[in-house]
């Protein structure tokens, strides 16, 4: 007797590798949303009492000076999955600890930057050269954030100091736009979902669009290749 069409189910082969890869996939995001979320938690308990961030704009540029030293825990760890695909989470708060001082150093121009430029966009916007002065403030705010996240994925690696890798992830940021436009447009997105489901997008989003930013990092920093004579 024939198995009806509706009735018949296809076979999963899936091989124990594939498990383990996914699964190790699974322990990287959980372990970078954990650590992001604890090293980011006096900013995330100030955005749930105070909707609208921007009419604080002091406290919360200095809040977010938080965020970078976060970044480059988690970027060196993801750096440490390359030969251990499920690296403790004690190597995460270590990495953290490690690269606090450098990280805040490089990070903090970016968020002035950007703090100014978004400052002078509030005050200019209405007046007569606004039109002119605006959209190139917003070019510079999203330099200004691309180049900080390069930074921060460059720094794990430890052989520039601090104001070359400042000069190297704007560099990096400007040569290779497309991809610090990719990078913004996934953290954006991220961001969407962590604030329309704070509980659900902060146990699953973040780790996996920052998995991904970190490779276009690492391709951003990557030296241009000659060209063919």
């Amino acid at each position: 007797m024939s198995t009806p069409v509706g009735d018949r189910r296809i076979p999963l082969n899936v091989g124990p590798g594939t498990w383990d890869l996914i699964w190790s996939h699974v322990h990287r995001a959980l372990v970078a949303n954990l650590g992001l979320a604890v090293s980011s938690l006096p900013l995330l308990l100030a955005l749930s009492v105070e909707p609208r961030p921007w009419r604080h704009p002091f406290f919360f540029t200095l809040l977010s000076l938080g965020v970078g030293p976060s970044l480059a825990a988690v970027f060196a760890y993801f750096r440490l999955t390359v030969e251990d695909e499920r690296a403790p989470v004690a190597e995460l708060f270590r990495c953290y600890r490690r690269l606090f001082r450098p990280a805040l150093l490089a990070w903090s121009p970016f968020v002035l930057l950007t703090a100014v430029a978004l400052t002078d966009v509030a005050f200019l916007r209405t007046t007569a050269p606004g039109p002119v002065l605006v959209p190139l403030l917003a070019v510079v705010v999203l330099i200004a954030v691309s180049s900080g996240i390069v930074a921060m994925a460059a720094l794990p690696d430890g052989r520039r100091t601090v104001r070359h890798t400042l000069l190297a992830a704007s560099y990096a940021s400007v040569r290779r736009w497309p991809l610090a436009l990719v990078n913004l447009g996934l953290l954006g997105a991220a961001l969407v979902l962590v604030n329309q489901a704070p509980l659900i997008g902060l146990a699953v989003v973040p780790g996996c669009a920052l998995f991904v930013v970190w490779h276009n990092c690492r391709a951003m920093s990557a030296p241009a290749r000659p060209d063919p004579l």
